[in-house]
């Protein structure tokens, strides 16, 4: 499924939903969690970043494992190495993203108000600012995983 894509390999043309995809939705979750003013007009965008990013990541970790063992299972020295410290940002990348999307999901639902308490937080401001902290953590934890894994992956292609 994550061989290829109209007879190319697939790694190289899905990867770039996740390059994109990621950091959208770190800078999102970031603005969201600094910036309450601002939360009513980026929370479908942090919503729909959160549930795509880590289905991009996840498509281009599966494809990557797909490419290596198609292409480059023999691959040894200099090339070989660069491809496994690409390999290793892979589930680090895949963590964070995924703590990133459910601690921003769980930030966006506990910032909308509930219906008795129109202006509120549903469950109080110590749990927003508890939630808004965990985001910004697992935004930076997610932004430096994903310069990680694009910055190996372009060395290890390009060999810089």
């Amino acid at each position: 499924m994550f061989d290829q894509i109209l007879g190319l390999p697939a790694h190289p043309l899905i990867i770039h939903f996740a390059v994109v995809l990621t950091p959208l939705l770190v800078a999102t979750a970031a603005v969201y969690a600094i910036v309450p003013r601002w939360r009513t007009y980026v929370a479908w965008a942090l919503v729909l970043l959160s549930l795509a990013s880590p289905v991009a990541v996840f498509a281009a970790k599966e494809s990557g494992e797909s490419l290596k063992a198609a292409r480059f299972a023999t691959a040894d020295g200099e090339l070989g190495s660069r491809i496994t410290a690409h390999q290793s940002f892979a589930n680090p990348l895949l963590l964070s993203v995924l703590g990133l999307a459910v601690a921003a999901l769980l930030l966006a639902y506990a910032t909308s108000p509930a219906r008795d308490s129109v202006g509120r937080d549903r469950f109080g401001r110590a749990v927003s600012l508890t939630l808004s902290a965990l985001t910004l953590v697992l935004a930076a934890v997610a932004g430096y995983y994903v310069f990680r894994a694009g910055d190996s992956g372009a060395r290890a292609v390009w060999g810089a």
